[in-house]
């Protein structure tokens, strides 16, 4: 639902999310040149809630700075401006702030980096802390009422939270929908888990608050109607942080994808023991769910056992847990971190191992990071291992060097991403885990002029610049004649424009290009969370 503070004035609303400051593996920044125009990973779901959420009187709209530049006239056109961002996008949203006063706009700052650390934005004028609630009330009173720049800054910080049940859809038709690699939508909030180095438990919960299935499947219509692609991740904290509602939640999902054809692929974000619920896989599978991004963080259990991850073992060994679910047709992504105080010298070696045994084409190594609110920040804060000087290339000073955490950074990206590796990867899972896959029938809505478009676009440039003119290229057609001759055409187009990434990156890594480490080697929660 939209705000039931009662307005008296007309208001333009321009709504900025600000750019990332470089490249990273998950922002898949070096495939978009071979799309038909994607500039952006992911839509940031938090940032169009809140345009959602905005009084009907008001205009709004709605600007993401990593497809294109909000323009003078915007700020022009706006009465006051709205930001939303994660740490990684820092620098950024203060200079958002900054061209707001230059066209002297109010500015507000809302999302999950400011609620945790709104120490670090003295330049805005309004601060949003915590969630969708009585405090975003409070600054739509506050800017309904007065367009000046308050002489001080003022905070509204988030005392009651809007049920979950009465989230307004994201307005999705304010985003340039086809320009993002995936549409994202959210089923739930909060994580029941304790890991040591997350901030979720302090900011959302530990206790899973849950939509109601007919409203997920409302944004779905609305995001198919704005014209989202094909592929859609579900940014809940913990896909499985409340099993009873996940098993609830798909029957519903698979009836929708039924009745409209299979329109979309679904990936989310789950802890590795969801491999002991055969029940929720074989539904994901039905509903045509792809991928799961687990946070394994360490192949090394004394590692988990420090960080208060022992789950990702306890209930099933590593690699069982991945094989499970690649046998319901479900991709594995994984995230590791380095700099642990558990890290040896066989730490790095430990890694590539397990990318080899587990066979997952795509992990995504970073530098260990303390985020405020986090157990891990509180710990390392008293033992006086928190830098704040952001000279660093973490704000945690290691029991290692930082030169060797840096160079087991560099290793186990450029040998996990060396075109031979990474395809053979892709080649297991043309064999073990994507025929286990269900085949959608050729609909209209899988086939409509959009996706082929997207498709065949991938296809001529990834022959072109791989295929022929790519050093790797006799690599790449072994790779893909072998998933050809599976039947498997569209995992053969999604693991090259991948793997083109994937590469292109460790080869940035390998030259060490100046600044490259300061903007890859950062933890980035993918989408930034409802303001």
């Amino acid at each position: 639902m939209r705000s039931q503070v009662t307005v008296r004035s007309a208001r333009r609303i321009l709504c900025i999310y600000p750019r990332y400051g470089g490249v990273s593996i998950t922002t898949f920044h070096y495939a978009y040149p071979l799309t038909d125009g994607v500039r952006a990973m992911m839509t940031p779901l938090g940032l169009l809630v809140i345009a959602g959420y905005l009084p009907e009187s008001w205009e709004v709209r709605f600007v993401d700075e990593n497809i294109s530049q909000a323009s003078d006239a915007d700020f022009a056109w706006a009465d006051a401006v709205l930001v939303s961002g994660m740490h990684v996008q820092h620098s950024a949203i203060v200079e958002v702030c900054h061209r707001a006063r230059a066209h002297g706009k109010p500015s507000a700052l809302g999302g999950p980096s400011v609620s945790s650390s709104p120490e670090r934005y003295p330049e805005f004028d309004y601060l949003h802390v915590g969630e969708l609630g009585d405090a975003t009330d409070e600054l739509i009173r506050a800017l309904d009422a007065d367009l000046a720049r308050p002489e001080q800054q003022r905070v509204f910080t988030t005392r009651e939270r809007l049920p979950i049940t009465d989230f307004p859809v994201p307005a999705y038709e304010l985003s340039e929908a086809s320009r993002y690699l995936l549409c994202t939508i959210q089923s739930s909030s909060g994580c029941p888990y304790t890991c040591e180095y997350c901030d979720i438990p302090a900011l959302y919960g530990r206790q899973p608050r849950l939509k109601r299935p007919e409203q997920v499947l409302a944004e779905l219509d609305t995001m198919l109607v704005a014209g989202g692609t094909g592929a859609v991740f579900f940014v809940d904290d913990n896909f499985i942080g409340n099993k009873k509602a996940a098993r609830e939640l798909l029957p519903h999902i698979i009836a929708w994808q039924k009745a409209r054809g299979y329109p979309l692929m679904f990936s989310c974000e789950a802890t590795l023991n969801i491999a002991v619920s055969p029940e929720i896989l074989a539904m994901m599978r039905e509903a045509y769910f792809v991928q799961v991004f687990c946070g394994l963080e360490s192949p090394e259990l004394t590692a988990l056992d420090a960080m208060q991850k022992s789950h990702n073992y306890r209930a099933l060994p590593i690699l069982d847990a991945v094989a499970t679910i690649n046998s319901y047709g479900v991709e594995v992504c994984c995230g590791i971190i380095l700099g642990l105080d558990t890290d040896t010298a066989a730490t790095a070696d430990a890694i590539v191992d397990f990318a080899e045994a587990a066979h997952v084409p795509l992990l995504n190594p970073v530098l260990l990071e303390a985020l405020p609110k986090s157990p891990l920040w509180d710990r390392l804060t008293a033992a006086g291992r928190v830098d704040r000087s952001g000279e660093r290339v973490s704000n945690v000073i290691f029991t290692r060097s930082d030169e060797e955490v840096v160079a087991d950074w560099r290793n186990v990206v450029r040998r996990i991403y060396a075109p031979e590796a990474v395809y053979r990867r892709f080649d297991w899972n043309f064999k073990h885990t994507y025929p286990n896959r269900i085949r959608p029938p050729l609909s209209r809505a899988r086939l409509s002029a959009a996706n082929l478009r997207r498709g065949l676009v991938i296809l001529l440039k990834l022959v072109t610049l791989v295929g022929i003119f790519g050093y790797y290229r006799r690599l790449f057609w072994r790779m893909a004649l072998s998933g050809l001759s599976e039947g498997l055409f569209y995992e053969v187009l999604s693991a090259g424009f991948t793997s083109h990434h994937l590469i292109r990156f460790a080869e940035d890594c390998a030259r060490q290009r100046a600044g490259f480490l300061e903007e890859a080697a950062q933890p980035v929660r993918a989408v930034a969370r409802p303001a």
